[in-house]
């Protein structure tokens, strides 16, 4: 398909610079518009944590030219260990037994690397405005007119929003988070420490009912990923905005443990990079509002359970810019989700009972998720291959200066 660039003169504003945003961007420019990002942070944020790329989300990567960057970045994570409450091993095993991954084909890398990969495949084809980001959003006639929290206002013909799963223009639009926020029954903090365990392209976690914390080593060098994941009944909201509950919260739960757990919360105090979230979904009845519309994280966050939140973003992304080229945006958005909304439901329903497999919350239940690792050779896995396969990318365009 041979497209026409008719579309030069829509200007977009994409809202958020993290995965879904750039890859947006990159794709939206292929197709003609004149696209701007505003990020909140002051760059691409750097390092992060380990994030999987699978599927058709390995096709959009490929697309954009940036596969063999990435594959130089490949995380060769070699070993995953489980270990009693008293430190002793239950089992060692490959992680693609528990992930799902295919060695050789799925991509594992940090997520300040692919940030960086997709922010360099169209920093210079895209305006970016960081240390910003919206402060308001009116919609009137034929476009949208955005104030900027660092003061300004400009008008666009749509606006984008990438922001993630806390998105501000998701709650503008739509109301607070609460009512999109499918909480799936655990908390999690994860942050970095210093290696002084020696370990290397290995993960050890420890678990006991309804509580696990892990050590990933992927590098070697001196640096290791502390998670500390535990069940509540409830999300805690009132610790989200507060670091010190978070601590305080973080330390009561696991007063009693033992292991490398009591050093990791010393740790977790004097970490500068410690995020802390509730393990949840975000399930809208709809997409977009308006000229405005929701990608990612915003749209239809699937949680870590299923390892798909990056693959979901890279693909919904793709397909957001492909349905707008040639369309309106009351008839691209009604494609976006025609499109789309299959395949995220799909990859949404992979969380199962990844949570019970992993993290289990009964002295029995743990008991049968250890019998099992014992045994054997694999544990079920929710990240199943067909879901994270099971959309078939649409062609992109043929444009003047672009090859396939």
């Amino acid at each position: 398909m041979t497209y026409n660039r008719t579309a030069s003169r829509c200007k977009v504003l994409v809202s958020g610079a993290s995965i879904a945003g750039p890859t947006l961007a990159f794709w939206l420019n292929r197709y003609g518009y004149d696209v701007t990002v505003v990020e909140r942070a002051g760059t691409v944020r750097a390092g992060g944590y380990p994030i999987d790329v699978r599927g058709t989300a390995l096709e959009v990567i490929r697309r954009m030219g940036i596969l063999p960057r990435l594959q130089d970045a490949h995380i060769d994570l070699r070993r995953l260990t489980f270990l009693n409450e008293d430190g002793s091993e239950v089992a060692s095993i490959h992680p693609n037994n528990v992930t799902g991954g295919v060695a050789g084909r799925d991509l594992e890398v940090w997520r300040g690397d692919l940030s960086e990969a997709l922010y360099a495949a169209v920093r210079d084809d895209a305006e970016f405005l960081f240390n910003d980001s919206i402060e308001t959003l009116d919609e009137s006639g034929d476009g949208v007119d955005v104030t900027f929290h660092g003061g300004g206002s400009r008008r666009f013909d749509m606006v984008l929003s990438a922001e993630g799963m806390h998105s501000r223009t998701r709650e503008m639009l739509f109301g607070r988070e609460e009512q999109f926020h499918r909480y799936l029954g655990y908390c999690f903090a994860v942050f970095t420490m210093r290696n002084t365990f020696g370990l290397s392209h290995e993960t050890v976690m420890w678990n006991t009912p309804g509580r696990a914390a892990a050590l990933y080593a992927t590098r070697d060098d001196d640096k290791v990923h502390a998670f500390l994941n535990f069940a509540r009944p409830e999300p805690p909201f009132d610790a989200f905005p507060n670091r010190e509950a978070q601590h305080k919260l973080l330390a009561e739960v696991f007063a009693d443990a033992g292991w490398e757990v009591p050093g990791m919360l010393a740790a977790m105090r004097d970490a500068d990079d410690v995020f802390f979230d509730a393990v949840a979904q975000i399930r809208m009845p709809r997409w977009s509002s308006g000229r405005v519309a929701l990608v990612g994280d915003a749209a239809h966050a699937p949680s870590f359970l299923t390892g798909q939140g990056t693959s979901l973003a890279l693909v919904g992304a793709y397909m957001l810019a492909h349905s707008l080229a040639g369309r309106d945006h009351t008839a691209g958005f009604a494609t976006y989700e025609q499109g789309t909304r299959e395949f995220v439901t799909l990859n949404q329903g992979l969380v199962g009972e990844g949570g019970a497999t992993l993290f289990p919350t009964t002295a029995e239940a743990l008991e049968q998720r250890n019998d099992r690792l014992r045994k054997l050779t694999a544990i079920p896995s929710s990240a199943g291959r067909p879901a994270h396969s099971a959309l078939t990318l649409p062609e992109p365009p043929v444009m003047p200066g672009h090859a396939r």
